[in-house]
């Protein structure tokens, strides 16, 4: 049986920056899977476009950008003194590995 993990919800504290942060996911391949890769600070999307082809994805296929505040994070890690625990309901739910 696996333990399940007790994650926080993060980083929900803004930055000092005055434009908006966007998270980065690239696709490599068609057949590849999305993959975080950032952030960058921009005014909107398009610029946060431009900076993520320059810094992480000149290669890749696809590019999401995602305006940091509308991406929730959740971590089993200690990132930030005001994390709220998040609860998964399961009920009687068997987790295992193979």
């Amino acid at each position: 049986m696996v333990e399940k993990p007790d994650r926080s919800r993060v980083g929900d504290h803004p930055r000092d920056a005055t434009e908006d942060e966007w998270e980065l996911f690239v696709r490599d391949d068609a057949d590849d899977g999305l993959r975080y890769v950032g952030s960058v600070t921009a005014p909107d999307a398009e610029i946060a476009h431009e900076q993520a082809t320059k810094l992480f994805a000149w290669y890749a296929d696809d590019i999401w950008v995602c305006r940091a505040t509308d991406v929730h994070r959740f971590s089993t890690h200690d990132l930030d003194d005001d994390a709220n625990p998040a609860s998964i309901e399961t009920g009687d739910e068997q987790r295992t590995v193979e």
